[in-house]
């Protein structure tokens, strides 16, 4: 199997660089105006317009701008570096796989803008949220859009198979209909579950219905990128369906040390990008909290929950709930949860994979990510 040595030294801390996927997602979405560009916005027989140059300015303020401001604010990049990763251990040609890992950053970027007019942030990466800066109808209309760039992508990386691009579309298709089931249980919270919970001292049916949330909406697009990757290669099927499963899995146990990460605060780049707590100020449901109600003495669970059920414990009140939640032992049970589901779907992976060096930098990596951000 042939291995893109080049790709594996950068994959690792800080701000992932993938080889081609910046310029890739510069040419899926572009730093500036581009009058020649624009059916890729606009279907061409629907164009009818003579100056195209204010047309694109247009579409682009409005569309692409917002996006890029939001991806040039740095982030991790360990999606298309993971997906970079199996293309190359699995012989695969990492430029022409290109667009798809810079489509998937592009979309994530989307759901990014999505989620922080959900939850009113107004903070993303060290800077203020889209919608506060271009309105919310902007952003929702931006970030919806983003998700559309993969059809795009799967043109320019498989232009002469109809038949590959229509698979690779459907999975992705597959993906974003769960993430946006995800995202809808997200929305509405676990408070139900939660109450049950806490009523009869059982969190199994609480943890379940969180792990499907996380699952849903941060595993499945990761698990499609990976299927996707195998799908290019014309890996067998129980080698897709393999990386399938680790895509997943490492996109649910982010999640989980996300929701860790939370607890703590987060700090990138020397700038404060969530304040220690706000999922437990807004009286969201998480791992760690969700953890807590087999962890904690049943009365002073009880009454943690009723402080934060609402959405309205002052922040004093969150910070004593943050530290009665680390002191059950509630974020070691993330992280060994986290870790563990990583470890059981790469013990499925490994065997199916080619026996190289190569291979198990994948998993290292992917712990590496893990890591990270439990101490972003």
């Amino acid at each position: 199997m042939r291995m893109i040595p080049s790709l594996f030294p950068s994959v690792v801390g800080g701000r992932d660089h993938v080889p081609g996927v910046e310029a890739e997602a510069a040419g899926l979405y572009p730093l500036a105006p581009d009058p020649d560009g624009l059916e890729q916005w606009i279907p061409g027989h629907a164009l009818g317009i003579s100056d195209r140059s204010l047309l694109a300015a247009r579409i682009h303020r409005a569309l692409v701008a917002p996006v890029r401001e939001v991806m040039e604010a740095g982030g991790r990049r360990w999606r298309p570096a993971i997906g970079g990763q199996v293309v190359g251990v699995l012989g695969g040609d990492l430029a022409r796989f290109s667009p798809i890992l810079a489509a998937m950053e592009i979309a994530h970027t989307g759901s990014l803008m999505v989620d922080d007019v959900e939850d009113g942030a107004i903070v993303r990466r060290g800077r203020p949220a889209a919608h506060t800066v271009h309105g919310v109808a902007t952003a929702l209309n931006a970030g919806t859009n983003a998700y559309f760039a993969m059809d795009v992508a799967l043109r320019r990386c498989v232009p002469d198979d109809v038949l590959l691009q229509g698979q690779m579309r459907e999975l992705y298709m597959e993906a974003l209909r769960a993430a946006h089931a995800g995202q809808a249980l997200d929305i509405q919270g676990h408070r139900e579950e939660m109450d049950q919970a806490v009523a009869r001292g059982d969190a199994a049916g609480l943890l379940e219905a969180v792990r499907l949330t996380h699952r849903l909406k941060s595993g499945a697009m990761v698990g499609a990128g990976l299927e996707m990757a195998a799908q290019f290669t014309s890996a067998e099927r129980p080698l897709r369906c393999a990386l399938a499963a680790f895509g997943s899995a490492l996109g649910t146990a982010y999640q989980i040390t996300d929701d860790v990460a939370d607890l703590h605060g987060v700090t990138r780049h020397g700038k404060a990008t969530r304040r220690a707590g706000e999922d437990l100020h807004n009286g969201k449901i998480t791992m760690p909290l969700a953890h807590s109600v087999h962890l904690m003495p049943t009365a002073q669970v009880n009454t943690l929950w009723q402080t934060l059920r609402t959405g309205s414990a002052s922040w004093h009140e969150v910070e004593e709930a943050r530290e009665a939640i680390e002191a059950c032992g509630a974020l070691t049970a993330c992280e060994e949860e986290a870790h563990t589901l990583l470890q059981e779907a790469w013990a499925q992976l490994r065997p199916l994979l080619p026996d190289t060096p190569a291979v198990d930098h994948i998993h290292h990596s992917a712990r590496t990510y893990l890591d990270e951000n439990l101490f972003a």
